[in-house]
């Protein structure tokens, strides 16, 4: 069965012009992944398996370990959560049209539902990193007043804010999305369903659509990437004036992870955004990055920069192959 005539099975006739007459869409996927299918399904399921394991590990040793309770720790938890989710959200459907045709096949019901997830998930954590930011600015610039600041309830609240305005985010976007008439082509030229692919084959007029993405995505990211220069603008002034050499490099190590991870995140997507209608399948590669890549690469970066996540996972990793040798059961 060709791509075409999955594709004639996926409109219904209706006598209202007004409603929307493509029931299914079709992924196309990556730019060169359908001349070796499986050996692509194999790469894709070994990256979520470590991206799925690393974060869930993080968020386990984060949550069991007494000496992580810093609202750094904290905030990383939230983290390895969102990007375990946003992997959770685009990859397995990725590897399922590697498998069959009708695997890269989506409901329009369930373009709605990848399309809200992937953005309230991607712009949960575009907050969250700018919260991650005034927490290091807070721990290094103004460290006596950091522990009244940055409290319990505050991490709670600011977690929760963030959560809350990924959310209101994406239901805008979602809203205004799939409100336009979809008559076909049905063809996505992405391997997921987001905004800028899928405005590609509206019947209508999608100029404003166009405009209210390329303000309210530009004005976010802006600001949010704004923010966090200028947390990291106080941060190194603060550092600097640091005597102790073993001071300086502690300080830095803590702030470096949190920096890769934000230029990882941020720079994909302003190549994909800032040009909605360049959406073909090799316009997916940016994407990679930062709904694939990235949420990979986290758990490693925050790890392997930061000696106490290094020792709390030991503790963790001895602790289990004790109670294993033991007979014990775990917790």
């Amino acid at each position: 069965m060709t791509s075409c005539s999955v594709c004639e099975k996926m409109t219904m006739a209706t006598e209202n012009p007004n409603q929307t007459v493509v029931s299914h869409f079709f992924l196309e996927g990556l730019m060169y992944t359908a001349e070796h299918p499986s050996l692509f399904f194999l790469l894709f399921l070994l990256i979520y398996s470590i991206t799925v394991a690393g974060n869930l590990l993080i968020l386990l040793t984060v949550g069991s370990d007494s000496h992580l309770r810093s609202p750094m720790y904290h905030f990383l938890g939230h983290l390895s959560f969102l990007d375990a989710c946003l992997s959770t959200v685009t990859v397995p459907k990725v590897m399922a049209g590697q498998l069959t045709l009708d695997g890269k096949v989506i409901s329009f019901e369930g373009c709605i539902v990848q399309l809200y997830c992937f953005h309230f998930l991607a712009s949960t954590e575009c907050f969250l990193y700018t919260v991650m930011a005034y927490d290091r600015y807070l721990a290094i610039c103004q460290p006596l007043h950091y522990p009244v600041a940055m409290n319990r309830k505050m991490c709670a609240v600011l977690a929760g804010i963030t959560w809350a305005i990924g959310a209101t985010h994406a239901a805008i976007h979602t809203t205004l999305t799939f409100h336009l008439l979809y008559c076909g082509p049905c063809h996505i030229a992405y391997f997921f369903c987001d905004i800028p692919p899928v405005l590609k084959l509206a019947c209508t007029d999608t100029t404003i659509n166009e405009l209210v993405m390329l303000a309210s995505i530009g004005i976010v990211a802006a600001g949010c990437l704004i923010l966090i220069v200028i947390s990291y603008a106080f941060i190194v002034a603060a550092v600097l004036r640091i005597h102790a050499a073993q001071g300086r490099q502690r300080a830095f190590s803590t702030c470096t992870a949190h920096l890769t991870v934000v230029l990882l995140y941020y720079v994909p997507p302003v190549c994909i955004y800032l040009q909605p209608r360049s959406s073909e399948a090799g316009a997916g590669a940016p994407a990679v990055f930062y709904t694939i890549i990235t949420p990979m690469l986290n758990p490693f970066i925050y790890t392997l920069r930061n000696k106490e996540m290094k020792r709390a996972l030991k503790r963790l990793l001895c602790s289990s192959f004790q109670e294993s040798a033991a007979g014990i059961p775990p917790p």
